[in-house]
């Protein structure tokens, strides 16, 4: 199957918000408590509006596979890959498309909050850790690493 990346559009929200819902649901449960992905992800409407950002979708056999979105000011604030592709290298392909839509803007860097499973990924794709923090969701605390990468 051929990877394709393009801009999400307004109608891809429900599966990508489904996506996003299953991928909290199934892979971050290894790092992280039933309550915590309850309070992260209760349902998958939450995660269906992308408004003000750039965003983009990878597919495969016009599947939506992962899903990732960057503000105007370089905050990658999402960046999931559907559970049952995991590890196909679906994540770093829409880095490339979040880092060229950096480069684009004529953004000096890029920052995240990862999650405890996300962490090595963006570790591995040269961005470092700032801070841990623990952040308060939904009354539920969760621990999460506030990371940058410089753009050249």
């Amino acid at each position: 199957m051929k990877l394709h990346i393009r801009s999400a559009a307004l109608t891809d929200g429900p599966q990508i918000g489904q996506l996003i819902y299953d991928t909290v649901h199934t892979i971050n449960r290894k790092d992280y408590s039933a309550a915590q992905v309850q309070a992260w992800a209760p349902d998958e409407v939450i995660f269906s509006t992308y408004d003000n950002c750039y965003a983009f979708v990878a597919e495969m056999d016009e599947r939506i596979v992962g899903f990732a979105n960057l503000t105007p000011v370089g905050y990658l604030h999402r960046l999931y890959v559907h559970k049952d592709f995991q590890g196909q290298g679906i994540a770093s392909h829409l880095l490339e498309s979040i880092e060229s839509k950096a480069h684009e803007l004529g953004l000096l860097e890029i920052t995240t909050e990862s999650s405890i499973t996300a962490k090595p990924f963006f570790l591995a794709h040269g961005f470092v850790v700032q801070t841990e923090q623990t952040k308060i969701l939904r009354g539920t605390s969760f621990i999460n690493f506030k990371m940058c990468k410089k753009i050249s």
